[in-house]
């Protein structure tokens, strides 16, 4: 529905420097909501994994997967996370030797009404794009993603490596 508004010039460099900012300041936000819920950003980064799943309840495995952790630190954030309030640890219905990981209700309210107005404020800021505009947003941020995720990764190759 919207159109897109005249948008300031930028170049490359320039779009870089504002991504470097915004990761910086997003990494702020982070510190600030996890403080705020009695987290560390490493289990709230894993709670928030563990939310994405939805109702497809994930294994000590996949979160460790998902939120890029060792499956070793992984018991760690479960434990603090189960200590917190934040999450359940339920028996597979197809293997009772696994468990999976559930969120409970309280937690995902006490999560949810922290990030949505700043959700609701980032709707509002999506709204000013065209549907193109929001399809190369879209498109940045996941090869900007994934590039940073595969770099990662790399790193910690080397280290493996002892390099």
């Amino acid at each position: 529905p919207m159109h897109a508004e005249p948008r300031p010039d930028a170049t490359a460099a320039q779009a870089l420097e504002a991504m470097d900012f915004f990761i910086a300041t997003a990494h702020l936000g982070q510190q600030e909501m996890a403080q705020r819920l009695g987290l560390n950003v490493t289990d709230l980064l894993s709670f928030a994994c563990v939310l994405k799943a939805g109702e497809d309840l994930l294994t000590a495995g996949d979160l460790a997967e998902h939120a890029h952790v060792t499956t070793g630190a992984v018991t760690g954030i479960l434990n603090r996370l189960e200590r917190g309030g934040y999450v359940t640890r339920v028996p597979d219905p197809n293997d009772r030797r696994r468990v999976r990981v559930a969120a409970l209700p309280d937690a995902v309210a006490k999560v949810v009404a922290l990030y949505q107005p700043y959700y609701d404020r980032l709707d509002a800021v999506f709204a000013s794009y065209s549907a193109d505009e929001i399809a190369v947003l879209h498109d940045w941020v996941n090869r900007s993603t994934n590039l940073a995720l595969a770099y990662i990764e790399e790193l910690r190759a080397k280290d493996a490596e002892g390099e």
